[in-house]
């Protein structure tokens, strides 16, 4: 944890809500209030997993869910200095102006999911997808989801064909003999072990 996280830290836990929280009630929001930023830059909505875990946080405590809902909303604040909404509101305006201007961007980024499919250690298609989004996303500023369309709306314009379509065919060329032929190693390890595993007497 860096300095500027210990702070932001020790000033959520000197915060009003942070004040009325048990040590393990503040741990769990803080922690949660985690996994609402990752899951805002992941789809840019948090509204559905923010009803789930204020359910969740309040079902083992003293007050309901809309009370778990206000003390997750700030402890988020707290942590990111802004509110759910604002990051949210950020991160699609981010989006739209990427959009309008960032074609060669976003048609190189999705060009390097081939790469990524059949060089080196090979990973399946929707990995590599993941990553290149993860990577553009960060990148950027916007959401991974965002990453996503813009990477399939730029390679389709480009290349007269669906990203999904061209990269499981790189997949099957590249990824799924690698991944067979780890498949007969690893069996072929096993059958060796259970041939030269000493016989079980009655």
């Amino acid at each position: 944890m860096t300095e500027n996280d210990q702070m932001k830290l020790l000033d959520a836990r000197n915060s009003f809500t942070g004040k009325t929280l048990t040590a393990s009630q503040f741990d769990e929001s803080w922690a949660i209030a985690g996994v609402m930023e990752r899951e805002i830059r992941k789809t840019g909505s948090f509204r559905e997993k923010l009803t789930d875990y204020s359910h969740a946080f309040a079902r083992s405590e003293k007050f309901d869910q809309m009370k778990g809902e206000t003390i997750l909303r700030d402890m988020y604040k707290a942590r990111y200095g802004i509110t759910m909404n604002a990051t949210r509101e950020g991160l699609m305006a981010r989006e739209k102006i990427m959009a309008e201007s960032s074609h060669e961007r976003a048609l190189a980024q999705s060009q390097s999911i081939a790469g990524l499919i059949k060089d080196g250690d090979t990973m399946p298609f929707y990995r590599a997808y993941d990553h290149a989004a993860v990577e553009m996303a960060q990148k950027h500023n916007i959401t991974e989801t965002g990453a996503k369309t813009l990477m399939k709306e730029a390679f389709a314009q480009a290349e007269g064909r669906e990203l999904y379509t061209a990269m499981k065919d790189v997949e099957k060329e590249f990824h799924e003999p690698v991944r067979e032929a780890e498949q007969a190693a690893r069996q072929a390890v096993k059958s060796k072990a259970r041939s030269q595993a000493p016989a079980r007497h009655m």
